[in-house]
C-alpha cells in the first residue's frame, strides 16, 4: 500500500461548544498554555516523519493559515528589537513543514471533510489527525500507528477503553484481538457510531487518529448521511470493511479531550504543570488554593 507520507487535519467545524469564544476565532486556535491546539497535533505529525500536511478549513478559519505562514512584519520587529529568542520561536512555526489548505464549503461531517482532501493524497495511504484529541506519549501516537500499518498493511484506527456509560459519545468497534500483540491490536469486525449502551459491541472507542487506505475516498462518496445528518467517517470505515481489513490499535499514551470545555480546562492544567517555564510556579500556586472557597 506504500509508505505513509501525507496527513489530513480536519479543521472546518464551527466550534459551537466554545461559543462565544469561537464566534470570531477558530476553535483550533484556542491556546493550551502557549500554543494553539492545532500546533500540538501538527507537531505530532512532524515528529512522526510525515512530510505533506493538508488542513481542511472552512469560513472564518484564516487565522490557522496565518499562524503557520511567515509573518514578515512580526519577524522584522522582533529582529530590530534584538529579541532573538522570540524570533526563533516564531520562525520555528512557519519553518516546521509544508502545509496545503483545502476549503470545506459546508460542515457536512468528518467523513466529508476527509473526502475534500482526496486530490492532494495522490492515491496514497494517509494519516488523519483530529485537533480535538491531544495525545501525550513518549512516542507520537500517529507514529505508533504507522508501525502497525507497516506490519499489517491495512487501515488502522486508534482506540481506547472508555466507561460503558460514555460509549454513546464515540464510534465503537467490535473486534478480535490479534495473537502476539499484547492485546493492543484488534482486527475490526464492525463499528458503530455513537451506539446506545445496550447496543454497544464493546467499550473500545475510536479516537482522533487514523491511518487510511486511499479506497476510503471511493467508499465515502457512496456513504449517506448518518448521525447528526452528517457523513460520518465511522460509517465510511464500516463500509470499507467489505473490501479490505481494518485494524484497531490501543495506543500507548494519554489522550486529552480538548474539544469540550471541561476537557479543555483539564488539559490546560496538566500541560501547564508539565511546562518547564511555568510549571513549578503554577504548581506552587495551585497548592495555595482553598477549593472550599469556590
Amino acid at each position: 500500500m506504500g509508505k505513509i507520507r501525507r496527513a489530513v487535519f480536519p479543521a472546518a467545524g464551527l466550534g459551537t461548544r466554545f461559543l462565544p469564544a469561537t464566534k470570531a476565532q477558530p476553535k483550533e486556535m484556542l491556546v493550551l498554555v502557549d500554543k494553539p491546539i492545532i500546533q500540538y497535533v501538527v507537531e505530532e505529525a512532524v515528529a512522526s516523519g510525515l512530510e505533506n500536511l493538508v488542513i481542511v478549513t472552512g469560513r472564518g478559519k484564516n487565522a490557522i493559515e496565518d499562524h503557520f505562514n511567515v509573518s514578515f512584519e512580526l519577524e522584522r520587529t522582533l529582529q530590530d528589537r534584538g529579541k532573538e529568542d522570540l524570533l526563533s520561536l516564531v520562525r520555528a512555526v512557519s519553518d516546521m513543514v509544508h502545509i496545503a489548505y483545502v476549503r470545506q464549503k459546508e460542515a457536512l461531517g468528518l467523513g466529508h471533510a476527509v473526502l475534500m482532501a482526496r486530490d492532494l493524497m495522490q492515491g496514497e495511504p494517509f494519516a488523519v489527525l483530529l485537533g480535538d484529541d491531544i495525545i501525550d506519549a513518549e512516542e507520537p501516537c500517529i507514529g505508533q500507528m504507522m508501525q502497525i500499518y507497516e506490519q499489517y498493511q491495512g487501515s488502522v484506527v486508534a482506540i481506547m477503553e472508555v466507561p460503558r456509560e460514555e460509549v454513546c459519545r464515540y464510534g465503537i468497534i467490535d473486534g478480535v484481538p490479534l495473537a502476539g500483540s499484547d492485546g493492543r491490536v484488534y482486527q475490526v469486525k464492525n463499528m458503530v457510531e455513537k451506539p446506545r449502551i445496550e447496543d454497544s459491541p464493546s467499550n473500545l472507542a475510536i479516537i482522533g487518529r487514523y491511518i487510511l487506505s486511499p479506497r476510503i475516498f471511493e467508499v465515502l462518496e457512496k456513504t449517506g448521511r448518518g448521525a447528526g445528518g452528517e457523513i460520518q467517517l465511522t460509517d465510511g470505515l464500516r463500509d470499507l470493511l467489505a473490501y479490505e481489513p481494518i485494524y484497531a490499535y490501543r495506543f500507548r499514551g494519554k489522550r486529552y479531550d480538548a474539544g469540550e470545555k471541561l476537557g479543555f480546562l483539564k488539559t490546560t492544567v496538566e500541560f501547564a504543570l508539565k511546562n518547564p517555564e511555568v510549571g513549578a510556579e503554577f504548581r506552587a500556586y495551585l497548592k495555595t488554593l482553598n477549593l472550599n472557597e469556590f
